[in-house]
């Protein structure tokens, strides 16, 4: 079945679980998270003799399924994890008429992958006898839901510009999410109340959010204030070249969010077309509207122009992705 996260949660709650789980998604926070709960839930502290780990695509199928018919030893399941096996982009007919012949009650398969084709016979096996959950890119509401039920256990209390200002200091990443959230709570514990000031002290800008403030001062035209934010990044120690990659990465971005806006795309559509937040696509469309698209377009083929410049040693890094703003 395809199911939601919360459907994992409910099997923890109820003590009742599928026999596999494949967990993927964009959102490898999420992920995670979910592979470690199910872990929890399974696994006894230290209970070597009923777990086993693989990873990567030199994972031994016949090894899984002779393991996955072996019965437990003083536990209720032998749990065998998964991950990054590349399993669900290639041909793995062994393991699909495995687990379509039933993998045995006493074994729990969990399944943790960055890529999965849903058209495989893989998949369609793992979803007819068990549990398939997509830990895509959350929306702006279950977002803010999450950041608010996480405050709200510290009793703090937040204000909305501050919530507003938080998600956008931290930009798309809940890893990034989870850390400055961390901090931030610590340091108003004693308060019990955050505001924007708080946001402004504690929370760290992350470098995307400089990108776009640089291309914002591009768009309305300030380019002493697009290259002293350039400078800014070489000062905190980031390289040129992710520098100009993070470039040419926005523009792309707002030359994609400048087409489906021009063809009526809504925001929900955008963001989920694009893997972003929906607070994201809207601040993204602020800046769209002052390029053309031709613009757009042009800026990538310079910000391609002076990559190609360094590495043919016609210009150094520093001096390429500066000629952008002249």
């Amino acid at each position: 079945m395809e199911a939601k996260f919360r459907d994992i949660d409910n099997d923890i709650k109820n003590n009742e679980y599928k026999r596999i789980y494949l967990l993927y998604g964009d959102e490898t926070y999420l992920v995670r998270q979910y592979k470690n709960k199910l872990l929890k839930a399974l696994v006894a502290d230290g209970d070597v003799m009923n777990f086993t780990a693989y990873e990567g695509k030199d994972t031994d199928i016949v090894g899984i399924i002779d393991l996955a018919n072996t019965m437990p030893m003083f536990a209720e399941y032998r749990v065998i994890l998964i991950e990054d096996s590349g399993f669900f982009k290639r041909s793995c007919d062994d393991l699909s008429e495995f687990i379509k012949e039933g993998v045995p009650d006493s074994a729990v398969i969990i399944f943790s992958e960055s890529e999965v084709d849903k058209r495989g016979k893989l998949y369609k096996a793992v979803k007819d006898a068990g549990m398939c959950v997509d830990f895509s890119t959350p929306d702006d509401a279950t977002l803010s839901k999450w950041v608010l039920s996480r405050i709200k256990k510290e009793d703090i209390s937040i204000t909305q510009r501050a919530l507003h200002s938080f998600l956008e200091k931290c930009g798309g990443s809940m890893e990034i999410i989870d850390t400055e959230l961390e901090k931030l709570i610590s340091k108003c514990l004693i308060t019990k109340s955050i505001d924007v000031v708080d946001v402004d002290e504690i929370v760290t800008t992350q470098t995307e959010n400089h990108i776009f403030e640089m291309i914002d001062a591009l768009a309305a035209g300030n380019r002493k204030k697009a290259f002293m934010l350039y400078h800014d990044l070489i000062e905190l120690k980031e390289p040129p070249m992710r520098i100009l990659f993070l470039i040419t990465r926005q523009f792309n971005i707002l030359l994609m969010i400048k087409k489906m806006e021009l063809d009526h795309i809504a925001v929900p559509e955008m963001a989920k077309k694009l893997s972003l937040r929906d607070f994201v696509i809207r601040k993204n469309l602020k800046v769209t509207g002052r390029f053309k698209e031709e613009e757009l377009t042009d800026y990538i083929k310079r910000c391609v122009d002076s990559e190609y410049q360094v590495k043919t040693g016609a210009l150094s890094d520093m001096i390429a992705v500066e000629m952008l703003f002249a």
